[in-house]
């Protein structure tokens, strides 16, 4: 079997566009990935769509020796962050190929089936919600509906600190993440976990402050409290506060993620399928957790296949944790992918389809943003 053609979809998401990637084959095989989830998706798309060249004539069942070709090939210019998620949109759509061409799920050629389904924990439950009465109220219904952990980010507000990086935080606005976060507690009781998201922006004394103040309400783990780039800040945020921490979904390979694991910088790792190097390397990330004793938590920036990529590659995996679900995309996801996602009371049922066990919609595909 050989590549043909290689070809990307810029489609409308939720709060960005999506970028997907399909690889085809002379044996009528066609494999999907997906390459963007953020922002500058036209970028992504632009460049993903020129990927032909490098992998046409290449046997897909090659998947580690064209995800070193790639790396490799772009390591003049950089191979993480724009190429890794290139590379993971390649990966995925290569593996998707594997599985339909053996018959098997991908869960089954990674190991096989660990877990009988995978845990969620519930991102995006609180949408529309301002006030910490509206909080509570979302977060009770959320844990009704069969959820036993919510993240949230109650930093609210449009400060000037959200255009900046590694920035303060108005401290006199402490009391409304911290009423926040109070009620949510009282809603839902001690069972349910809490895990709170700093999206990586604070300094280092605004982040011990802030995970500090929000420690008596038991927190799950402290997310990205400071700026990716600098471990020393990171370690002395762990010197400062008790909070357990969780990070990892701007890392890039188990390269960015060995001096994590080594200098014991988090009790959680959060790689994003589409940024990390895709399937290949989250097992790898998953498997040097493992001998630290460390979970790992897929990260879901939003985008079906990343939901969907993640869970193969969780079921085969002993150290998975939980799969995050971002439930404010989650209807979109349903709509779009053909047959929908298996996610009932706190779980996601992974297909044993062939491949990823799910396509996008005929009709969707035909209606593609310009690039």
């Amino acid at each position: 079997m050989k590549i043909t053609n290689v070809s990307a979809s810029h489609l409308a998401g939720t709060r960005y566009a999506w970028v997907f990637l399909h690889v085809e084959t002379d044996a009528g095989i066609r494999g999907l990935g997906q390459v963007s989830s953020g922002p500058n998706s036209a970028l992504v798309a632009a460049a993903a769509s020129r990927l032909a060249p490098l992998l046409i004539g290449e046997d897909p069942s090659r998947i580690e020796y064209i995800w070193h070709k790639l790396y490799a090939g772009f390591n003049s210019l950089g191979s993480h962050g724009f190429v890794s998620a290139l590379i993971s949109g390649v990966d995925i759509a290569l593996w998707d190929i594997r599985g339909k061409a053996l018959g098997l799920p991908i869960y089954a050629l990674l190991g096989g089936q660990f877990h009988d389904r995978l845990q969620l924990y519930s991102n995006g439950w609180f949408t529309g919600c301002s006030t910490p009465q509206e909080f509570a109220r979302a977060a009770a219904k959320t844990v009704a509906d069969g959820h036993s952990a919510l993240k949230l980010d109650p930093f609210r507000g449009g400060h000037a600190y959200l255009s900046r990086y590694a920035a303060s935080y108005p401290p006199g606005d402490d009391d409304e993440a911290v009423a926040i976060v109070a009620q949510i507690r009282e809603a839902i009781g001690d069972g349910v976990e809490i895990y709170i998201d700093a999206h990586g922006r604070f300094d280092v004394p605004t982040a011990v402050r802030l995970a500090n103040r929000l420690a008596p309400y038991r927190i799950g783990w402290f997310e990205e409290p400071v700026p990716p780039e600098n471990w020393d800040a990171l370690r002395q945020f762990r010197d400062r506060s008790d909070v357990p921490v969780c990070v990892g979904e701007r890392l890039y390979t188990r390269w960015q993620f060995r001096p994590v694991l080594e200098q014991k910088l988090a009790e959680y790792i959060m790689p994003d399928i589409i940024r990390t190097g895709g399937i290949s390397e989250m097992k790898k990330i998953a498997s040097m957790a493992e001998a630290f004793f460390v979970p790992i938590t897929p990260h879901d920036a939003t985008g079906p296949i990343t939901l969907i990529a993640g869970a193969h590659a969780m079921l085969s995996t002993p150290n998975f944790f939980r799969l995050e679900v971002a439930y404010s995309e989650l209807e979109v996801y349903q709509r779009i992918m053909d047959p929908p996602f298996d996610v009932a009371n706190g779980f996601f049922n992974v297909s044993n389809r062939p491949g990823l066990g799910h396509e996008l919609r005929a009709d969707y595909l035909a209606q593609p943003i310009p690039f």
